[in-house]
Protein backbone atom coordinates (compact mmCIF):
# COMPACT_ATOMS: atom_id res chain seq x y z
CA UNK A 1 0.00 0.00 0.00
CA UNK A 2 1.20 3.34 -1.13
CA UNK A 3 1.49 5.62 2.08
CA UNK A 4 0.80 9.40 1.22
CA UNK A 5 3.29 12.18 1.54
CA UNK A 6 1.00 14.17 3.66
CA UNK A 7 0.31 11.20 5.86
CA UNK A 8 4.61 11.04 5.75
CA UNK A 9 4.30 14.39 6.61
CA UNK A 10 2.04 14.60 9.64
CA UNK A 11 4.51 11.62 10.69
CA UNK A 12 7.75 13.39 10.66
CA UNK A 13 6.47 16.34 12.28
CA UNK A 14 4.83 14.78 14.84
CA UNK A 15 7.81 13.41 16.01
CA UNK A 16 9.98 16.56 14.99
CA UNK A 17 7.78 18.50 17.52
CA UNK A 18 7.56 15.76 20.37
CA UNK A 19 11.47 15.77 20.24
CA UNK A 20 12.19 12.70 18.82
CA UNK A 21 14.22 14.73 15.88
CA UNK A 22 16.02 17.65 17.54
CA UNK A 23 16.76 20.96 16.46
CA UNK A 24 19.50 20.89 14.17
CA UNK A 25 19.38 17.16 13.56
CA UNK A 26 19.99 16.21 10.41
CA UNK A 27 16.79 14.45 8.54
CA UNK A 28 18.73 11.97 5.87
CA UNK A 29 15.45 10.53 3.19
CA UNK A 30 16.74 6.92 3.62
CA UNK A 31 16.52 6.22 7.32
CA UNK A 32 13.25 8.49 7.13
CA UNK A 33 12.23 6.06 3.94
CA UNK A 34 12.94 3.15 6.56
CA UNK A 35 11.88 4.22 9.96
CA UNK A 36 7.89 4.72 8.44
CA UNK A 37 8.50 1.84 6.26
CA UNK A 38 7.68 4.53 2.80
CA UNK A 39 9.85 4.59 -0.31
CA UNK A 40 11.74 7.95 -0.19
CA UNK A 41 9.51 9.46 -2.99
CA UNK A 42 6.77 10.67 -0.26
CA UNK A 43 9.95 11.18 2.25
CA UNK A 44 11.00 13.50 -0.31
CA UNK A 45 7.58 15.67 -1.34
CA UNK A 46 7.28 15.55 3.37
CA UNK A 47 10.49 17.21 4.08
CA UNK A 48 9.54 20.06 1.18
CA UNK A 49 6.37 20.87 2.86
CA UNK A 50 7.80 21.05 5.98
CA UNK A 51 10.49 23.03 5.08
CA UNK A 52 7.76 25.62 3.69
CA UNK A 53 6.32 25.44 7.40
CA UNK A 54 9.58 26.24 9.11
CA UNK A 55 10.04 23.00 10.69
CA UNK A 56 12.56 21.91 8.17
CA UNK A 57 16.29 23.81 6.91
CA UNK A 58 18.48 22.82 3.99
CA UNK A 59 22.10 23.18 4.50
CA UNK A 60 24.57 23.21 1.98
CA UNK A 61 26.88 19.53 2.37
CA UNK A 62 24.18 18.86 4.88
CA UNK A 63 20.81 18.59 3.70
CA UNK A 64 17.64 18.54 5.21
CA UNK A 65 17.82 19.44 8.77
CA UNK A 66 15.52 20.01 12.01
CA UNK A 67 15.47 23.68 12.11
CA UNK A 68 17.01 25.70 15.30
CA UNK A 69 14.37 28.44 15.93
CA UNK A 70 15.71 31.30 17.58
CA UNK A 71 14.38 32.98 20.76
CA UNK A 72 12.85 35.86 19.04
CA UNK A 73 11.45 33.84 15.79
CA UNK A 74 9.82 31.86 18.99
CA UNK A 75 8.90 34.78 20.63
CA UNK A 76 7.59 36.24 17.16
CA UNK A 77 5.42 33.17 16.51
CA UNK A 78 3.53 33.87 19.90
CA UNK A 79 2.61 37.24 19.18
CA UNK A 80 1.31 36.25 15.57
CA UNK A 81 -0.82 34.36 17.29
CA UNK A 82 -2.38 35.85 19.63
CA UNK A 83 -3.13 38.71 16.84
CA UNK A 84 -4.55 35.83 14.78
CA UNK A 85 -6.48 33.89 17.32
CA UNK A 86 -8.94 36.95 17.63
CA UNK A 87 -9.42 38.07 14.18
CA UNK A 88 -10.83 34.22 14.30
CA UNK A 89 -12.93 34.61 17.13
CA UNK A 90 -14.43 37.61 14.88
CA UNK A 91 -14.79 35.68 11.84
CA UNK A 92 -16.23 32.74 13.55
CA UNK A 93 -18.75 35.33 15.37
CA UNK A 94 -19.60 36.03 11.40
CA UNK A 95 -19.46 32.83 9.95
CA UNK A 96 -19.95 29.63 12.08
CA UNK A 97 -22.83 27.42 11.64
CA UNK A 98 -25.36 25.75 14.71
CA UNK A 99 -23.07 22.74 14.01
CA UNK A 100 -19.81 24.95 15.28
CA UNK A 101 -21.84 26.63 17.74
CA UNK A 102 -22.84 23.05 19.61
CA UNK A 103 -19.47 21.72 19.60
CA UNK A 104 -18.47 24.88 21.43
CA UNK A 105 -21.10 24.80 23.77
CA UNK A 106 -20.22 21.00 24.64
CA UNK A 107 -16.39 21.47 24.99
CA UNK A 108 -17.42 24.29 27.39
CA UNK A 109 -19.39 22.51 29.18
CA UNK A 110 -16.90 19.71 29.70
CA UNK A 111 -14.28 21.99 30.23
CA UNK A 112 -15.77 23.26 33.72
CA UNK A 113 -16.52 20.05 34.61
CA UNK A 114 -13.52 19.14 34.46
CA UNK A 115 -11.89 22.27 36.08
CA UNK A 116 -14.26 21.48 39.13
CA UNK A 117 -12.99 18.49 39.00
CA UNK A 118 -8.98 19.34 39.18
CA UNK A 119 -8.88 16.87 36.09
CA UNK A 120 -5.90 18.86 34.17
CA UNK A 121 -4.73 17.04 31.58
CA UNK A 122 -8.30 16.33 30.27
CA UNK A 123 -8.30 20.37 30.06
CA UNK A 124 -5.03 20.60 28.20
CA UNK A 125 -6.93 18.04 25.12
CA UNK A 126 -10.25 20.09 25.83
CA UNK A 127 -8.89 23.41 25.22
CA UNK A 128 -7.25 22.41 21.92
CA UNK A 129 -10.03 21.21 20.93
CA UNK A 130 -11.91 24.41 21.67
CA UNK A 131 -9.36 26.54 19.97
CA UNK A 132 -8.84 24.48 16.78
CA UNK A 133 -13.12 24.09 16.58
CA UNK A 134 -13.19 28.15 16.97
CA UNK A 135 -10.53 28.21 14.41
CA UNK A 136 -12.79 25.92 11.99
CA UNK A 137 -15.76 28.25 12.39
CA UNK A 138 -14.10 31.50 11.41
CA UNK A 139 -14.73 29.50 7.87
CA UNK A 140 -11.36 31.09 6.14
CA UNK A 141 -8.97 28.13 5.24
CA UNK A 142 -6.39 30.59 4.65
CA UNK A 143 -6.51 31.51 8.41
CA UNK A 144 -7.44 28.02 10.03
CA UNK A 145 -4.38 26.96 7.97
CA UNK A 146 -1.99 29.65 9.65
CA UNK A 147 -3.48 28.75 12.80
CA UNK A 148 -2.82 25.07 12.74
CA UNK A 149 0.96 25.34 11.31
CA UNK A 150 1.06 27.68 14.65
CA UNK A 151 -0.28 25.34 16.91
CA UNK A 152 1.68 22.49 15.77
CA UNK A 153 4.71 25.01 16.06
CA UNK A 154 3.94 26.55 19.51
CA UNK A 155 3.72 22.99 20.78
CA UNK A 156 7.72 22.50 19.26
CA UNK A 157 8.97 25.62 20.92
CA UNK A 158 6.61 26.38 24.19
CA UNK A 159 6.10 24.43 27.44
CA UNK A 160 2.50 25.77 28.61
CA UNK A 161 2.03 25.81 32.33
CA UNK A 162 -1.32 24.83 33.72
CA UNK A 163 -3.24 27.79 34.64
CA UNK A 164 -3.63 28.68 37.78
CA UNK A 165 -7.34 28.95 37.61
CA UNK A 166 -8.84 26.82 35.18
CA UNK A 167 -12.13 27.42 35.98
CA UNK A 168 -11.43 31.19 35.30
CA UNK A 169 -10.09 30.01 31.82
CA UNK A 170 -13.09 28.20 30.64
CA UNK A 171 -15.14 30.89 31.81
CA UNK A 172 -13.53 33.55 29.50
CA UNK A 173 -14.07 30.40 26.96
CA UNK A 174 -17.67 30.32 27.76
CA UNK A 175 -18.57 34.14 27.34
CA UNK A 176 -16.22 33.91 23.86
CA UNK A 177 -18.57 31.20 22.48
CA UNK A 178 -21.41 33.40 23.92
CA UNK A 179 -20.12 36.44 21.78
CA UNK A 180 -20.13 33.88 19.10
CA UNK A 181 -23.33 32.81 19.70
CA UNK A 182 -24.85 36.52 19.47
CA UNK A 183 -22.91 37.46 16.00
CA UNK A 184 -20.81 40.20 18.11
CA UNK A 185 -17.66 40.10 16.32
CA UNK A 186 -16.09 42.77 17.88
CA UNK A 187 -17.29 41.24 21.53
CA UNK A 188 -15.65 38.13 20.13
CA UNK A 189 -12.49 39.80 19.34
CA UNK A 190 -11.94 41.37 22.10
CA UNK A 191 -12.62 38.66 24.74
CA UNK A 192 -9.84 36.47 22.47
CA UNK A 193 -7.46 38.77 22.34
CA UNK A 194 -7.67 39.45 26.30
CA UNK A 195 -7.61 35.57 26.32
CA UNK A 196 -4.75 34.79 24.10
CA UNK A 197 -2.55 37.86 26.13
CA UNK A 198 -3.27 36.11 29.64
CA UNK A 199 -2.39 32.24 27.85
CA UNK A 200 0.50 33.84 26.32
CA UNK A 201 1.92 34.84 29.79
CA UNK A 202 1.84 30.89 30.66
CA UNK A 203 4.77 29.93 27.99
CA UNK A 204 8.45 28.75 28.36
CA UNK A 205 10.41 28.26 25.89
CA UNK A 206 11.29 24.68 25.60
CA UNK A 207 14.60 23.51 26.91
CA UNK A 208 15.52 19.60 25.48
CA UNK A 209 17.59 17.33 26.44
CA UNK A 210 20.16 15.01 24.02
CA UNK A 211 18.52 12.11 22.72
CA UNK A 212 20.08 9.18 20.96
CA UNK A 213 19.66 9.40 16.72
CA UNK A 214 18.97 5.49 16.57
CA UNK A 215 15.32 5.25 16.31
CA UNK A 216 12.49 2.38 15.97
CA UNK A 217 10.98 2.07 12.91
CA UNK A 218 7.71 3.01 13.10
CA UNK A 219 4.91 1.25 10.64
CA UNK A 220 3.09 3.59 8.65
CA UNK A 221 0.20 0.80 7.87
CA UNK A 222 -0.76 0.38 11.34
CA UNK A 223 -3.06 3.92 12.03
CA UNK A 224 -0.57 6.59 12.45
CA UNK A 225 -2.02 9.45 10.82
Amino acid sequence: MRIPAHAVCTAIRDDIVSGVFEPGGRLTEEVLARRYGVSRVPVREALRTLESEGFVTTRRHAGACVAEPTAQEAADLLELRMLLEPLAAARAARRRTDAHLKVLRGLVRLGQERARRGQGEDLRSLGGWFHETLAQASGSPGLIALLTQMRHKVAWMFVVDAPARPAESWAEHGAIVDAVARGDAERARALAAVHADRAAAAHRLRKRPAVSSSQPAVNMSSGRH
